[in-house]
């Protein structure tokens, strides 16, 4: 007897299946709670509105696509029950080398006369390999020499940091093309990281490189069991999440019009962050992109929320890990309370 016709024995109206909402609903509801908070006091303590103000959110969403370009490539990585700390050294190390490169004085223009400045995709080719090699590297050590992700992106971070200064002796590089500059300028870095956020929302949810990520963060024994080259994809993940802090370092420099060796300090920290706001568990085999890309546009509302305030920077630092710290937190719960169900 059914569950339908049982209740109907028992006189007792049977319950209506309830449809599941997304995991990103309850995100986006802290992303509107908070926007309508700093609306609220923004009308106390300044006198202005938070949300109606075109150019503050422009800005606000100028900000936050480089961190969540990254945090994209990030989330994989996280989703695979591992850790990328070298994010925003690789941004740094990929700046400097894409900027000297987007320089127009490094044209050979003696064997190329026609040709005035670097073509841009010559830079970003270049950066998008840089990133790729580091990802890889960081994939290698982790799959090959079994040694914690925590410890071979640190490596990773302290090394890129390194190289970025060596490259051009911690001199600045600047005068670059425009061409080049053309892709930081209006709202380009944003379809960027929407462009990337779409592509690996759709990888992760319906092809097979999605699943075996998936699988290895829930179960890396039941995943290597059914067949799946564990070491070999986890060197894919870190690669991809390489290539896109390469990416995102091509977009800093394009946006700065110069780079500098300590571009994307705290990067990483800032896309984890973002990463973990949006739902992807830190003990792997849960979360999405979606999730991801609305955890971005509430760090980018916190910070320009405390710009609009004038609330000093140290206490937007203070604020922002008490909410990493929360975030985990709220995880570990989730975790515990799905384990028990």
């Amino acid at each position: 007897m059914n569950t339908k016709l049982e209740a109907s024995v028992a006189g007792v109206a049977p319950t209506p299946h309830k449809r599941r909402m997304p995991p990103e609903f309850n995100i986006f509801l802290v992303l509107v709670g908070i926007a309508l908070v700093y609306e609220i006091l923004g009308w106390i303590f300044v006198g202005q509105s938070f949300l109606m103000n075109p150019q503050r959110l422009t800005i606000m969403v100028l900000q936050v696509a480089v961190i969540g370009i990254i945090a994209v490539g990030v989330t994989q990585v996280i989703i695979t029950g591992g850790i990328d700390l070298s994010s925003g050294s690789v941004v740094g190390m990929t700046a400097m080398f894409v900027a000297s490169l987007a320089q127009a004085s490094t044209w050979p223009r003696a064997l190329y006369p026609a040709l005035t400045d670097m073509p841009a995709i010559v830079p970003i080719g270049a950066g998008l390999l840089i990133g790729l090699l580091a990802g890889y590297i960081n994939g290698q050590l982790i799959a090959r020499t079994k040694i914690p992700p925590f410890i071979a992106t640190l490596g990773m971070m302290v090394s890129a940091r390194g190289v970025s200064k060596w490259y051009t002796k911690g001199q600045p590089v600047s005068g670059l093309t425009e061409q080049f500059n053309f892709i930081g300028t209006g709202i380009w870095p944003v379809i960027v990281f929407l462009v990337v956020a779409l592509i690996f929302h759709v990888a992760l949810r319906y092809t097979r490189y999605g699943k075996f990520t998936y699988a290895i963060g829930a179960n890396v024994q039941a995943a290597r069991v059914s067949g799946i080259n564990v070491e070999a994809h986890l060197v894919k993940v870190y690669a991809i999440a390489g290539m896109l802090a390469g990416l995102a370092g091509v977009v800093t420099a394009a946006r700065a019009q110069t780079a500098q060796a300590g571009m994307g300090v705290m990067y990483e920290l800032d896309a984890i962050a973002a990463t973990v706001i949006g739902g992807t568990s830190l003990t792997g085999g849960v979360g999405r992109i979606t999730g991801t890309v609305i955890g971005t546009v509430i760090l980018g509302v916190m910070t320009s929320g405390f710009t609009f305030l004038r609330v000093d920077a140290y206490y937007q630092e203070i604020v922002k890990g008490l909410i990493i710290i929360a975030a985990v937190v709220i995880d570990v719960y989730r975790q515990k309370k799905r384990k028990t169900a």
